[in-house]
């Protein structure tokens, strides 16, 4: 498989980093508190990534960085459909893919005989062989969602032209190494925030110790004096 490197100059990456950044403090999607997270560690800053995907002028422009990186010079899409898994990533997926004019797909997660998660695409979607992937995700925490897709991709014969996420919040995450066939895939954000995380507990995560109260915001809204139990969302 070939993998594409967007062809973007150090002013241009800092420019849609600043401009992605205004988006997500104009939405109020940066949040400050106490905050569980998906991993199970806390946070005392929170990225509300629906508070940006709500507005539709704004999804459009940020997906419109990504779409602008993939055509040719008279305008031709350089893939074939864009793809992203639930729930963040189906909007980020479709808007791309109108912008191209091509194909957009999603991943869902479903849990094996075994007990185990993966990523597969249901409801009659298909890549064909060859088919040229692009892939979109919202939030990178720890490239979990992202990295479920490649196996599904592969397996199906499509070629993974490039791998992108609005936001990078893991602190160093480059790469993504396919679990099945070890191929590498370079990782690409429009803005990268560092956002410190804690194990959970008064000992290690600074708000614990203060006693503030801790949300765990998910699907089903935002909770205080949340268990490790209560619905989250964000890696």
């Amino acid at each position: 498989m070939t993998t594409i490197r967007p062809a973007l100059d150090a002013a241009a990456r800092a420019a849609i980093s600043t401009r992605t950044e205004a988006l997500f403090r104009r939405s109020g999607a940066l949040r400050e508190g106490h905050f569980l997270l998906k991993s199970g560690r806390h946070s005392d800053r929170y990225l509300e990534k629906f508070l940006v995907l709500q507005d539709a002028q704004a999804t459009s422009e940020l997906c419109g960085f990504w779409a602008r990186q993939y055509r040719d010079a008279d305008g031709t899409p350089t893939v074939d459909l864009v793809a992203g898994p639930t729930t963040g990533g189906i909007i980020l997926a479709f808007e791309t893919a109108r912008q191209l004019g091509v194909r957009a797909i999603f991943a869902e997660e479903v849990r094996g005989a075994d007990g185990s998660l993966r990523r597969e695409f249901r409801r009659g979607f298909r890549i064909e062989p060859g088919e040229r992937v692009l892939l979109v995700d919202d939030i990178l925490t720890t490239g979990g969602s992202l990295l479920a897709m490649i196996p599904a991709v592969e397996a199906a014969g499509g070629e993974i032209i490039g791998c992108h996420v609005l936001v990078d919040r893991s602190g160093g995450v480059a790469t993504l190494t396919s679990p099945t066939t070890g191929r590498v895939y370079p990782l690409f954000a429009l803005w990268r925030l560092e956002l410190p995380t804690w194990e959970t507990g008064p000992a290690t995560c600074p708000r614990c110790a203060e006693g503030a109260p801790l949300d765990a915001p998910g699907s089903t809204g935002t909770g205080t004096d949340a268990s490790a139990s209560a619905p989250r969302s964000q890696p």
